[in-house]
C-alpha cells in the first residue's frame, strides 16, 4: 500500500494505507477525503466493517480489539474524527500499532493540525511513511477560485472563467454550497456553463452580493448598483461585507494600474486580464478618490454613522460618478 506524501488538496490523489491522516480544518476536504477513502475500502473489500472510536474518550485496548482478527476475515475501517483531543491512552495504543499495523485494517485520523494535542503522534505517523491528506482552511478567493476550476476539471467540462468568478463571490463563503452549485450546473447545463447560466440558476444568490455591487459600481452602473445594493441590504448581507468587497475590488485595480510588472506577475492572469477591462473609464486620480471614499464608508459603517446603510450608498454613488471624471 503506498504512502502518499504532501500534495495539494485539490489534485491530492488517496490511496488506502494501513494509516491515513485527514490534516486540517476545512470540512468540504475532510467530508471529500473521507468519501473517497471509504469508496476504495467497499471496493477492496464489500464486506467491509465499518467503526468509528473517540480519541477523547478512549479506553487502553480498545484499539487491538478493533483491528483484531475477525471471525468471517472481513477488512475494517476504524475512524477517529476527535483525534485532536486525544488522551493518554489512545496515544500509546496508537503509537504501538503504528509499528506493526494489522493488515486489511485502514484506521482514518482526522486532526486539525496547528498546535492542538496530539504533534506526537503525528509525528510517528508521517515518519512511518503514511499519507497525510491535507484539508487546510481554504479561505482566500483565488484558492476558492482554483477548487471550482479543479472540480469542472475533473468532470471533464468547462466553465467560464466569469462564471467561476461568479460563483466564487456569491457562494464562497460556504464552501459546501458553493461545490455543490458547481456539480448541479454541471447536470443542468450541457456543453460550456456561462455566466448566464449562473445567473438563471442562482440569481437569487448570484446578482445582489459585495462583488456585482462592485463591478456594477466600477462599471459606472449607478442604478443598477444601487438596486443590488438595496437587494443585498434587505436580504440579510452585511454592510462590512459591502465595503469590504469593493476595498478589495480597488486595490486589484490599483495594483494593475499601478504597471509593476513585479506586482503584477504575482496575480492570477485571469485577475490582471478582467482589471485591466475594468480600468477603462478610469485615472490615477479617480481611482485614489474611490479609494478614500471607501475609507470613509467602512469607518462609517463601523460607528462613525449611526446609518451604516447610508454610508455605504453615499460610497457607492460616488464611486459611480468618479468612473469617467476627468
Amino acid at each position: 500500500m503506498a504512502a502518499g506524501g504532501r500534495r495539494s488538496a485539490k489534485s491530492e490523489r488517496i490511496e488506502l494505507a494501513p494509516v491515513i491522516l485527514i490534516k486540517g480544518k476545512e470540512g468540504l476536504l475532510i467530508d471529500r477525503a473521507l468519501s473517497a477513502i471509504r469508496a476504495l475500502a467497499l471496493q477492496t473489500d464489500p464486506r467491509l466493517e465499518r467503526s468509528e472510536i473517540s480519541a477523547a474518550g478512549y479506553a487502553l485496548g480498545n484499539l487491538d480489539i478493533l483491528t483484531s482478527p475477525s471471525l468471517f476475515g472481513e477488512s475494517r475501517l476504524v475512524l477517529v474524527r476527535d483525534a485532536e483531543s486525544m488522551n493518554d491512552d489512545f496515544v500509546k495504543d496508537l503509537l504501538a500499532y503504528i509499528e506493526a499495523p494489522a493488515p486489511e485494517v485502514w484506521i482514518v485520523i482526522c486532526h486539525p493540525g496547528g498546535n492542538a494535542r496530539g504533534k506526537k503522534v503525528l509525528d510517528a505517523i508521517a515518519k512511518a511513511g503514511f499519507p497525510v491528506i491535507p484539508a487546510e482552511e481554504i479561505k482566500k478567493d483565488q484558492d476558492k477560485f482554483e477548487l471550482v476550476r479543479a472540480d469542472v476539471r475533473a468532470a471533464g467540462r468547462s466553465m467560464d472563467v466569469d462564471a467561476m468568478r461568479a460563483i466564487v463571490d456569491a457562494l464562497g463563503s460556504d464552501l459546501r454550497a458553493m461545490a455543490a452549485a458547481v456539480a448541479q450546473l454541471l447536470v443542468d447545463v450541457e456543453g460550456t456553463v456561462r455566466i448566464e447560466d449562473v445567473h438563471r440558476y442562482y440569481a437569487g444568490r448570484i446578482e445582489a452580493t459585495g462583488f456585482t455591487i462592485a463591478d456594477a459600481a466600477i462599471a459606472g452602473e449607478t442604478a443598477r448598483a444601487l438596486t443590488l445594493l438595496r437587494h443585498a441590504l434587505v436580504t440579510g448581507v452585511d454592510p462590512l461585507a459591502i465595503v469590504s468587497a469593493l476595498a478589495m475590488k480597488f486595490r486589484t485595480l490599483t495594483k494593475v494600474s499601478s504597471g509593476s510588472r513585479a506586482v503584477i506577475a504575482k496575480m492570477p492572469s485571469w485577475q490582471v486580464d478582467r482589471a485591466r477591462r475594468e480600468l477603462r473609464g478610469w485615472h490615477d486620480h479617480a481611482l485614489a478618490d474611490a479609494i478614500s471614499a471607501i475609507a470613509l464608508a467602512d469607518e462609517e459603517a463601523k460607528g462613525l454613522s449611526k446609518d451604516r446603510e447610508r454610508a455605504i450608498e453615499k460610497a457607492v454613488i460616488t464611486i459611480c460618478r468618479l468612473r469617467d471624471r476627468r
